[in-house]
């Protein structure tokens, strides 16, 4: 399984960013956090790995996960 991809707000620009855990610097910085989802969801797919979606406070608002868990949740949000 690949490091989480986390979606986070970079105030100082006004963007959105998608950034691999322990990483430096960012994937790639989106005008939207819907934009920043969909490319943050590729890059998390690819990986087989978590994507962790922060709210505009940075706070972690939601996750999915790509990769083979054993021990799924049940998911009740799809």
């Amino acid at each position: 399984m690949g490091k989480n991809i986390h979606i986070t707000r970079r105030v100082d620009e006004r963007k959105w960013a998608v950034i691999g855990e322990g990483d430096g610097r960012a994937s790639s910085l989106h005008g939207t956090q819907g934009e920043a989802i969909e490319a943050g969801r590729e890059i998390a797919r690819n990986n087989k790995s978590e994507l962790v979606i922060h709210g505009r406070d940075n706070l972690i608002r939601d996750k999915d996960s790509f990769g083979n868990d054993s021990y799924p949740p049940k998911d009740t949000k799809h």
